[in-house]
């Protein structure tokens, strides 16, 4: 490696980014690493996945304190310091982050602060200076998205600054009931916020199955978050008292709040690295279209992440990161599997991979579904778990799993099994003859293949 030259560099260190370097690194190659922040982790560590899953833990711990006044068990009004809070959250990215620089350094991966475009096929600008390249990994991810004709006012945030937990306000609005929206919900209503969400679309969290998203929604109700579907938000007025929102469909009034959330999804950056310069192609989304050895139209340049489109999350980003590195250093790999899980951390989780019913349906696919409620699992009930279910969507000539989604505590943990029994062609009688332990929450997932081949004795 000269001083401007890289064999192997790598443009954004975010999950997918670092999983590249890093696994480059480990295959041979002199990887150089470009970022412009101060920490490596991007946007999911720094100032996402991270620090949401901390503070949903916070408002964990706030809700079952409040609930185990059924149990007998009753603790005083729980009073939140929102500094101390903060810097909890900000601790734990910090530890995350100095392991990834220790990491980093220890593979001799050279961290280059700044940020990169290309200007031909295989050299690059990084802040004024001339750099070439054998092999490039575009990694620059996504930014939310901004709905157009909104006013400029700092009570208006985004992902990122809902994140920095600057206040909790009295009445907080979020427009868009995807998986950020109803976490963020799922916090601000524990730390004490009325919350009001506005989805345009006839579901929270859309895209999932039906069946369990009514119980999520009728859970955050239970929780006082306030839900219209079917809606739009057609305008926003601001006033030193508050914000208006106008809102037509399914409702149709006004929502004041003291802030509002915009978690209307993100868009991808392709189209701040110059891609055009090195003959690689930018959709009007921002997304760089890759095969399954996630290679652009330059056999030398890859691209991974939420720049290559959705869905959006970071363990896609991860194994992207993987394949790019080893096509890159001549092994064969792709990531050529739609199996790629979903989860919503909220109270209950929802969790979800492979074929929604309806989904399967719309598609004209051969299938039947099985399902457990967890209003019969002991293991739920006695942990003080409420409406849950686990639901298989399987082929009824194979009998091999299609999907399946979980909504309970803990969904997005037990979700593994049921993507491992998709990805190696398992059959319900597999999953039923696998003994789960009692009583755990994975039993539903046996139970539900019971269900389905008439050996349930438990319902």
């Amino acid at each position: 490696m000269t001083k401007r030259h890289a064999d192997f560099i790598v443009l954004g260190a975010g999950p997918g980014g670092y999983a590249c370097a890093f696994r480059a690194a480990d295959l041979g190659r002199k990887v150089v690493l470009v970022d412009p922040r101060a920490t490596l982790g991007g946007v999911c560590l720094n100032e996402g996945c991270i620090p949401s899953k901390a503070l949903l833990h916070a408002a964990e711990i706030l809700r079952e304190a409040q609930e185990m006044g059924d149990w007998g068990i009753r603790f005083g009004k729980a009073k939140v310091a929102l500094e101390a809070l903060r810097a909890k959250k900000e601790g734990i990215v910090a530890k995350l982050t100095d392991g990834l620089t220790g990491l980093a350094k220890r593979r001799k991966v050279k961290v280059v602060r700044g940020t990169a475009r290309f200007t031909a096929p295989n050299r690059l600008d990084i802040d004024g200076q001339a750099w070439s390249f054998d092999h490039a990994v575009i990694a620059v991810g996504s930014a939310p998205v901004r709905l157009p004709g909104w006013p400029e006012d700092d009570r208006i945030w985004d992902s990122t600054a809902a994140l920095e937990l600057r206040d909790v306000p009295e009445h907080l609005a979020i427009v868009g009931g995807g998986i950020i929206g109803l976490e963020m919900a799922t916090v601000y209503a524990a730390l004490g916020s009325r919350v009001t969400i506005v989805e345009f679309m006839d579901q929270i969290a859309p895209g999932a199955d039906a069946e369990a998203v009514r119980i999520l929604h009728a859970a955050l109700e239970a929780q006082g978050v306030t839900i219209h579907t079917g809606t739009r938000t057609i305008a926003v007025a601001t006033a030193k008292s508050g914000l208006t929102l106008t809102c037509e469909g399914a409702f149709t009034g006004e929502i004041k709040a003291d802030a509002v959330i915009q978690s209307v999804g993100r868009r991808a950056n392709g189209s701040l690295v110059g891609a055009d310069a090195a003959g690689i192609e930018v959709t009007d989304r921002g997304i760089i279209p890759v095969d399954a050895s996630c290679r652009t139209a330059r056999e030398n340049i890859f691209a991974i992440g939420d720049v290559t489109g959705n869905p959006m999350l970071a363990h896609r980003a991860t194994h992207q990161g993987h394949v790019a590195a080893e096509v890159a250093s001549g092994h064969a790999a792709a990531l050529d599997t739609d199996l790629i899980p979903s989860v919503a951390y909220t109270a209950p989780e929802l969790a979800w991979a492979g074929l929604t019913q309806s989904q399967a349906k719309e598609r004209g696919i051969a299938h039947k579904v099985a399902s457990f409620p967890w209003a019969a699992s002991g293991r739920n009930l006695s942990s003080g778990g409420g409406e849950g279910l686990t639901k298989l969507v399987y082929c009824p000539e194979t009998r091999r799993l299609l999907g399946a989604t979980l909504i309970g505590r803990n969904a997005g943990e037990l979700l593994a099994e049921c993507v491992l029994a998709m990805e190696m062609g398992a059959t319900l009688k597999d999953i039923a003859l696998s003994v789960h332990a009692h009583p755990t929450l994975s039993e539903t997932i046996g139970f539900s293949a019971e269900r389905a081949l008439g050996t349930l004795t438990d319902l």
